[in-house]
Order: structure tokens, then sequence, then C-alpha cells
């Protein structure tokens, strides 16, 4: 008897499909406008976007132009118990509307103002919720924080693994030994000390990082792009995301004309750094509109494709993708739990094996086995993306009318709805139940709301009478 529950408990775990998170996917996918609704669109059919939590510390300790951080923003003090009650309520929220499984950002302000119990406090609610969290970070902290947001009281690991985002970018002001960086070249030795402190975390102490690259894209910098590829491709980032500056956020830090680096010039710089085409239709995450994304690998200082998007088998192995293994999670899946329900999928469709070994020669050949060889058969996983976030001055009354469900006829309008409804980033409001696109909460709702903070959480001002010290305010904002 024993023996057959344990199998019967196997059988289970072993299901290749999550039933909650196969019904998420079809909600996500009848909510799709027409417009996202293509061959490669990934929300719908293998997850249903990202996530991002909101109000849970604004403050940030650099100065950067542009922001998408309300006036008030920096206003807020950080204070764990409000963070870790806010994310708690955002995942609980996120978990009800948006099924089993996500990919989630722990993002508002700099996270590593958290202290590290406090941030590994916060990592920990959200992967109790089923999410994958990435801290967002500028990447301007220490070993030791590292090494203590990994590792507990006692130095056992508090994760097997982490993610991070760290956002490097020449208009950021306030960074410990390059206040104001002349160049983004100047910046590429804090990058790949900030992709070393994760080497050394796993050489010492087991703990694996998928890392990405952050850059904000401006006129003032489009024509680095390029370079910042090609010299920190190999530093250890699994992704390189590039963000045209919008007019977003807190109106004083608009100094340049944003608009002058398109979508498209933007996208030529990223395929000039990567030294080819780079296909963003071969699988889609939402509005191309808003976000363009190339997978592949490195090998060597050449970059390849996993599918290309000319060749019609290579899309038949994406299609084949979607209909066998798109309902599956693999966010958050133990490698050996994956590894038996692929075993059962394609156990059962065994023409997905001959599938992916035709699709392996081909891509062997693609590369070339001498170049393999001669690389000793080394290959890097390195993503690009694009995510161009939407001016406040659209998103606002866009949102408006979609709160009254009418449809824009203006053009403009016309196209932010279709991009808002396509969105791949949403937020949670426990106080009322719903999700909103990350361009209506950064353009609409969060002035009110980092005002409500700033006197829910105001700075505490101490001052001593007998004599002036430079740590007597904690409002300092560099």
């Amino acid at each position: 008897m024993r023996i057959t529950a344990k199998l019967r408990a196997l059988e289970r775990a072993t299901r290749p499909y999550d039933t909650a998170f196969a019904a998420a996917m079809e909600r996500r996918w009848k909510e799709l406008p027409d417009t996202a609704k293509t061959p490669g669109q990934i929300l719908g059919r293998h997850g249903v976007g990202c996530e991002g939590t909101h109000g849970v510390f604004p403050k940030c300790n650099l100065k950067c132009t542009p922001c998408y951080h309300s006036r008030d923003a920096n206003q807020v003090r950080v204070d764990g118990p409000h963070t870790h009650e806010q994310i708690t309520a955002q995942m609980r929220l996120l978990r009800e509307l948006r099924g089993p499984r996500a990919h989630t950002q722990l993002i508002g302000g700099e996270v590593s103002l958290l202290t590290p119990d406090d941030h590994a406090a916060a990592l920990a609610i959200m992967r109790d919720h089923g999410r994958e969290p990435m801290s967002f970070t500028h990447g301007d902290f220490d070993d030791d924080y590292l090494t203590r947001l990994a590792l507990g009281p006692d130095d056992t690991r508090r994760f097997g693994r982490l993610s991070f985002a760290a956002h490097f970018d020449k208009f950021m002001y306030g960074r410990r030994g390059i206040e104001r960086p002349p160049d983004e070249q100047s910046l590429n030795p804090y990058r790949a000390r900030f992709a070393a402190m994760f080497r050394r975390l796993r050489r010492e102490h087991g703990v694996r990082s998928f890392l990405a690259h952050n850059m904000t894209v401006t006129p003032g910098n489009l024509d680095e792009v390029a370079a910042v590829i090609r010299d920190c491709h190999a530093m250890g980032y699994g992704m390189f995301s590039f963000q045209p500056a919008a007019f977003l956020g807190d109106d004083r830090r608009w100094k340049e004309k944003f608009r002058e680096a398109t979508p498209d010039a933007v996208w030529a710089e990223i395929e000039r750094g990567a030294g080819t085409r780079l296909d963003y239709r071969v699988f889609e995450n939402g509005d191309v509109r808003c976000n363009r994304t190339a997978y592949g690998f490195y090998v060597g200082h050449r970059w390849y494709p996993f599918l290309d998007g000319d060749d019609p088998r290579d899309l038949a192995v994406r299609d084949a993708f979607f209909r066998y293994f798109g309902k599956m999670t693999f966010t958050g899946t133990p490698p050996a739990l994956l590894a038996a329900r692929i075993t059962r999928v394609v156990a059962r469709h065994p023409s997905t094996a001959v599938t992916a070994f035709r699709w392996l020669a081909r891509t062997i050949r693609r590369v070339g086995l001498l170049r393999l060889v001669r690389h000793r058969m080394r290959v890097r996983t390195v993503t690009f993306v694009m995510h161009q976030f939407m001016d406040a001055d659209v998103v606002a009354p866009a949102w408006e009318m979609m709160q009254r469900g009418e449809q824009a006829e203006e053009p403009r309008l016309r196209e932010t709805q279709e991009r808002l409804a396509a969105c791949h980033y949403a937020m949670a409001h426990p106080e009322n139940g719903t999700l909103v696109p990350a361009c209506v909460q950064h353009a609409v709702l969060d002035p009110a709301e980092n005002a409500a903070l700033r006197t829910l959480l105001p700075f505490v001002e101490v001052r001593t009478p007998t004599r002036r010290s430079p740590g007597t305010s904690g409002t300092s904002d560099r």
C-alpha cells in the first residue's frame, strides 16, 4: 500500500502540466488584443508575462536623468516591515489573478537600501507565492552585502540561486568612485566588478546567479550602445536590456529630446553590437511596439540565434514547443523534476525528440563544429531585449478611457490602448484587486502613491544640541 501511494505521488508530481498554470495562460490569451495574437506570441502560450512590485521601497541614493520615479519617491524612508507587508499582499493577488508561477521583479527604488536580512525576507516571500524574483539595483554595493544576503546568520545558504538586474549608464549620478561618468566605457570596470562578485559567490559558497544588464538610452549615449555590448558580453550577464528614455516620472529630470533615440535606431545599435541581425518576431512578449527580444547564445565572440526566423524548419520547432511544452512550468521547477516531466511529454509524443535532434544538428552546422571544438564547446546564452515605455501624456488619457470602457478613435491613443492591453509587465493593487501595466503605474499612480507614502513613512531627523554631525540627518539624497 505504501509503495502504491508513493507511485501515485510520483505520477502526480511528474505530470507535465499544472492545470492552474494552464488555466491562467488561457485567460491571458483571451485578454490579448488581436494585434498581439501572433504566431510568435509567448503570452498565453508559455507564460503570463512579467510582474513587478511597487510602493515597497521607493527611495534611491543615486540621481539619474531620466528617471521614471515621481517627485516624492526619494522622500520616503525604507522600512523593512512595510516592504514585507506590501510584497505579501501584492504576491497574493498576483498568484490569484496570474496563476501559480511567474517571473517577478523586486523593484521600486534601490533594493540594496534594504538591509540584507530584509532583502532576503522579501525574496523568500516572493518564492513562497510561486514567483521567481529578480532584484533591481544600480549595483553600487559591496561583496559583504551580497554575502550577507545569500547566507544566513549561521553562514548557511539562504538561496541556491539569486537573480539581479543591474542598471548602468552614464546618466546615473552619484556612483561611488565615478560621481559623473564621462562616457559609457568608463563604467565598464564597474560592470565587470558587479559580475565578479557573483562569480566569487558561486565559487566560495555555491550560490548560482542570473544577471541582467540594464541601460537607459537617450540621444546622448545612443552611439555607445554597440560598444557596451562588444565590451561586456563576456562579463557574465545573461541578458542585455535597453530602454529608450520616455517622458515618464519626474519631469524635472527630462533634460534631452528623448524621442530622437527611436526604437528602430536603438535596435540597430544593439544589432551592431551583437554583430548580426536580431529577429524579434520569432518570439514576442506582448506588443512588439513595447518589447523586442532576441534569444540566442555566444560561441567565442559571435552570437547566434536559437531559432532562425528565415528558416521554416526552425519556425516549426517554435510551434512544436508551444504545442507540446508551452503549458509546462519551467520557472521554479527543480531540474530533476523538469527532466522527468519533459521525458513524459517525449514518451507520449516521440516526434518532439526527432524535431529536437534535427534542430540541434542544424544549429551545430550553423555555428560550425570546428568553432565549437576550438572554444571547447563553451556556449554562453545571452538574450537581447529592448523595452519602450510610453510617455505619460498619452498613457493617462488612454488609460482613463479604458477604465470607462471606451475605445479611442485618435490613432496615437488607440495605439496606446492596444499596447496597454497587451502589456507584458503588470503590477498588483491589493486595495482594489486589480492589475495595472507598468506604464500606468509610473505615469498615473506613482505620484499619489508616493505622496501618501511620504506621510506614512517620513524621514525622522535626529538633532544633537551640542554639535553638528555628518550623520544627523537621514534625508541625504546624492
